[in-house]
């Protein structure tokens, strides 16, 4: 009798082993919901249709982007931190992911607990840039100026603890200088103000600087970036310029619900790969200076750690108040 126990007792526990790996292959049973936690348009959003098009074809099922903007993307990162976590519902997150983290005291998931990483997608540099009329010519000048006068200058940014403006305040605390944050809502109405000299300087998201410096409307001081941006070989980057230690990317990254089994991460993950690997999907993403990174869960995971990390130096450097 007590064989007979401990053989179906057996039994059970290895039925509960197998079962990630059939659910492993039979995924996916249906549509997969890929949520951005964006308006529709952004770099987010265009990253996520992207990626989901090749993915949805090898899958054998189709990707939905479902856009879930709100809360500086809190709102869809919560949506799908809660889901079931079968590989069925997706995120397509970015740079918010981290900064939200360390800028905000309570959000209603934990990054580390609540999400696994698939791969990171790619990385986009951004470009700082002034209007031609800045008496400023070069990033050395500009550097100079500012630590010169201190509190005279004005930078904008898309809004108070956004990525972009603790990106501008590391790039001006290693400068050794201070100026006035101008937060706006979103980077049009930065790079319109930027235009009309309404503010000084702007770190600004690469495409949508790029036909402005191209046109001569805007002066770029340098690439955010280690490595120049293809479509401006000629624009150094910060760091060639003297800012030492200073790289910052919108980088853009494919994650799930903890809990998801081992086999699907992998397998998505696979994927994911195989679809970054294709020249058109290159070539688009290279026109707006992006570079593809398809990295393993691992080094994304370890990246994350890194992110939280740095930006939490520049709020207590910066004495910016979480909120």
């Amino acid at each position: 009798m007590f064989r007979i126990a401990c053989a179906s007792t057996f039994a059970a526990l290895s039925m509960l082993v197998a079962a990630p790996a059939v659910a492993a292959d039979r995924y996916p049973e249906r549509p997969i919901r890929l949520i951005v936690p964006f308006a529709p348009g952004g770099g987010t959003d265009i990253t996520a249709r992207l990626l989901a098009e090749p993915m949805g074809q090898t899958l054998g099922e189709t990707m939905v982007v479902d856009n879930r903007p709100g809360a500086g993307s809190i709102i869809g990162c919560d949506i799908a931190a809660k889901s079931t976590p079968d590989g069925h519902t997706l995120l397509l997150a970015s740079t918010s992911l981290t900064v939200n983290s360390v800028i905000y005291r309570k959000i209603p998931y934990d990054v580390g607990r609540d999400l696994v990483g698939i791969t990171r997608v790619t990385d986009q540099p951004s470009i700082l840039v002034a209007h031609p009329a800045f008496p400023a010519k070069t990033f050395k000048e500009f550097a100079d100026l500012v630590r010169s006068h201190p509190g005279k200058y004005t930078f904008g940014t898309p809004g108070y603890g956004t990525a972009t403006h603790l990106a501008t305040e590391q790039m001006i605390q290693k400068v050794g200088a201070k100026m006035v944050q101008v937060p706006f809502k979103g980077t049009g109405p930065a790079l319109t103000a930027l235009l009309s000299q309404e503010i000084n300087v702007y770190m600004s998201t690469f495409a949508s600087a790029l036909p402005h410096v191209k046109a001569n409307r805007l002066r770029a001081y340098g690439v955010s970036t280690n490595y120049r941006a293809k479509p401006l070989p000629d624009v150094p980057t910060l760091a060639e310029q003297g800012l030492q230690g200073y790289e910052y990317a919108t980088w853009y990254g494919l994650f799930a619900p903890a809990g998801i089994s081992k086999e699907i991460v992998g397998r998505l993950h696979t994927l994911s790969a195989e679809a970054l690997r294709s020249p058109e999907l290159r070539d688009v993403i290279a026109k707006d200076g992006g570079e593809i990174v398809a990295s393993s869960p691992e080094q994304l995971g370890a990246h994350l750690r890194s992110e939280i990390a740095r930006y939490a130096k520049v709020i207590k450097a910066g004495n910016i108040t979480p909120d």
